[in-house]
């Protein structure tokens, strides 16, 4: 169990990567490649989820961590939310777990759901629009929101442009209109008890992210995918103001050391009385891990 007294910031934005090379037959290794080299990441084979756990463990972080459910739309198999959740729970001291299940699934994706919050304790799932092809507001998603919601569950949406398939040929198929921040508004008057997190800077779409985020009280903003010494402008002052308790840290690792983004952030303007609530606080409070 994480001692939020201890840590000295949660991450809400991880990722569980393959371990073993379980992709190797299906491209997914030259999408990550790919996307290690867009990002300047370090590494030459992605991060374990222990290895992920004992890098956030010796930096005194705590993190959110999920796979992406995208097989139907991408061919890549997915990484079984079960593994992940069982490979937290062996180091629930820093890791969180949060699920994907690709919405397309249907009534087989919602009873799996909530199995996984019931038996596996998961507290949110990851949605990847982009990935996953299709719009956050189209209906056929709204069976699993409902489930979420009921089980007062977190939904991460990413938004923005994607580091994913950027610079490979078509995009690796991947269509950026899918992750228009602005559908969240619909999901967001549609489910008003669903605890909802737009992830990333939402490029080209920043200030859709901001209203939402402002006009919706269940709509949340994660700091994740960029280097804060790239957040334009009006990010930065909606954070120090009328956002200060609904932004989030989250690094996108392993594409992001989150001792990377953290070293950024602390060069930044963001007044000095809001940053623990940026790196701690309210993701604390948005997990129920305090009041």
């Amino acid at each position: 169990m994480v001692d939020i007294t201890k840590i000295r910031a949660i991450d809400i934005h991880t990722h569980a990567e393959e371990p073993c090379g379980c992709h190797s037959d299906d491209g997914y290794d030259e999408l990550q490649s790919t996307m290690a080299s867009y990002f300047g990441a370090p590494w030459t084979h992605p991060p374990t989820v222990p290895q992920t756990a004992a890098h956030y463990r010796a930096q005194n972080i705590a993190a959110v961590i999920f796979p992406v459910d995208a097989e139907r739309e991408t061919g890549y198999r997915r990484y079984a939310n079960e593994d992940v959740a069982r490979l937290a729970a062996e180091n629930d001291d820093v890791l969180i777990p949060f699920a994907s299940i690709d919405p397309w699934k249907g009534k087989t994706g919602v009873r799996e759901a909530r199995r996984l919050m019931r038996e596996f304790g998961i507290k949110g799932f990851k949605f990847h629009p982009t990935m996953q092809g299709f719009y956050p507001n189209d209906r056929m998603a709204y069976a699993l929101y409902e489930a979420i919601q009921d089980e007062g569950a977190i939904a991460l949406f990413h938004t923005g442009q994607t580091g994913v398939g950027s610079g490979m040929p078509g995009g690796n198929g991947m269509r950026l209109k899918y992750s228009n921040p602005m559908c969240l508004d619909d999901v967001a008057v549609d489910f008003p008890d669903l605890k909802i997190i737009a992830a990333h800077p939402s490029f080209p779409w920043q200030e859709e992210a901001l209203a939402v985020a402002q006009h919706k009280p269940n709509v949340f903003i994660d700091l994740s995918g960029w280097s804060p010494k790239y957040f334009p402008p009006i990010l930065v002052k909606y954070a120090n103001s009328i956002l200060k308790k609904k932004v989030l840290f989250g690094s996108d690792w392993p594409m992001i050391a989150p001792e990377k983004w953290l070293d950024a952030f602390a060069r930044i303007d963001i007044k000095d009385e809001l940053r623990p609530d940026i790196l701690k606080n309210n993701a604390a409070r948005l997990l129920g891990l305090m009041d």
